[in-house]
């Protein structure tokens, strides 16, 4: 592409992002805009969990039982909330985290999300149960990038995925732990909704998920120069014999609240694994974060990076990639506010000092941080 083609690409995407900006001014819009184009099947796999749905609403709770502390009359003129995260610097703390099927949301699937990472400038962690495939996702766009694995076949099929990731430049691999059985999810058995890339799972495949152990993360780690990252942590032990076997990424996530029901909030174990890992690995939380003031409480417990599942199929489905980076934008502009109340300027100035215990206000739910005067009520707060 020539030198006068790119600018004529940038100029496009500037002005579609600036009517975009007046679109969609706060993320409830962008919400709006995503529940039109869903079939309610697809919104309800968006918006629910595993059976009870009681993980996904604690994790929730957790974030709304923190209070952010206000201070006052300190130079705030400045405003970096930039991190360096696997040799990258990035411009917020985020991981668009993996979605399987994310071209449910959005025409072009992971290409979307990678085009949007490299026009904004965070991570995208890829699934490997999406389309078009590592290598053509990885030749979309240059982005800072991630790979994640559903474990399908034995030593060779991890060999083989780890090679490809290397190959096209992946700065992680991931493999996905949380995952050892697939969960009942309701609202999906209710709407008798099959996601595309679980049509095409077999009995059989699903063992290789079950039979994943510790000796597959040593073997991993012996063989491959690649960081490795597991994801779908959830325990103070796991997470410690992570730090043991030199696993460079602990991500906490219950899925979201799609693994095991009953379990507690990520924020909640968030501290507990920063106070065992104790600088070890870098540690990765997901799973409850609606706005950029959860982003800061994540990050003054500890985390050195957070991941957006739900939020990032929503941009993709409000408008694509323009939606996506629309989205990241209000998450900076929220951001940029809450350091200026805060009176602090960078990430290296938050820590636990800045939050407070506080009483909830809402009912947790999915969407509960929002204001969802539009979108049609329903019975379980989707």
């Amino acid at each position: 592409m020539s030198k006068q083609e790119k600018k004529q690409v940038t100029d496009t995407e500037m002005a579609n992002q600036a009517d975009l900006s007046y679109r969609f001014a706060t993320i409830h819009e962008l919400i709006h805009a995503a529940h039109k184009t869903c079939s309610q099947g697809t919104w309800d796999y968006l918006a629910g969990g595993s059976d009870s749905e009681t993980t996904l609403r604690r994790n929730r709770h957790g974030y709304d039982k923190l209070a952010l502390r206000p201070r006052a009359m300190v130079d705030v003129s400045t405003f970096d909330p930039s991190v360096e995260f696997m040799g990258k610097k990035i411009r917020l703390p985020l991981i668009l985290a993996p979605v399987g099927s994310i071209e449910t949301f959005a025409e072009g699937g992971g290409v979307v999300t990678a085009q949007a990472a490299e026009r904004f400038n965070v991570f995208d962690m890829l699934s490997s149960r999406c389309t078009p495939g590592l290598e053509a996702v990885a030749q979309a766009a240059d982005n800072p990038r991630i790979f994640q694995l559903y474990v399908r076949g034995g030593d060779e099929f991890v060999d083989d995925h780890a090679k490809r990731a290397i190959d096209s430049g992946y700065d992680a691999f991931a493999v996905t732990v949380d995952s050892a059985t697939y969960s009942r999810r309701e609202r999906d058995l209710a709407n008798r909704y099959l996601k595309k890339w679980r049509s095409n799972v077999t009995t059989d495949e699903n063992v290789w998920q079950a039979q994943w152990t510790w000796d597959n993360v040593k073997r991993f780690k012996d063989k491959w120069d690649i960081p490795l990252i597991l994801k779908g942590i959830g325990d103070v032990d796991d997470a410690g014999r992570a730090c043991e076997e030199g696993v460079d990424g602990v991500y906490i996530s219950n899925h979201g609240g799609r693994a095991l029901d009953h379990g507690r909030g990520s924020i909640e174990i968030l501290p507990e694994v920063v106070a065992e890992c104790k600088g070890k690995t870098k540690i990765i939380v997901d799973g409850g974060i609606q706005r950029a003031t959860d982003i800061v409480k994540a990050k003054a417990l500890g985390a050195d990076m957070v991941g957006i599942g739900r939020l990032q199929c929503i941009g993709c489905a409000a408008a694509g990639v323009d939606g996506l980076v629309r989205l990241l934008e209000i998450l900076e502009e929220e951001l940029s506010i809450a350091f200026g109340l805060m009176g602090v300027t960078n990430w290296a100035q938050v820590g636990a000092d800045n939050l407070r215990a506080a009483d909830p206000v809402h009912e947790p739910s999915v969407w509960s941080s929002h204001i969802m005067t539009q979108l049609p009520a329903h019975p379980y707060g989707g």
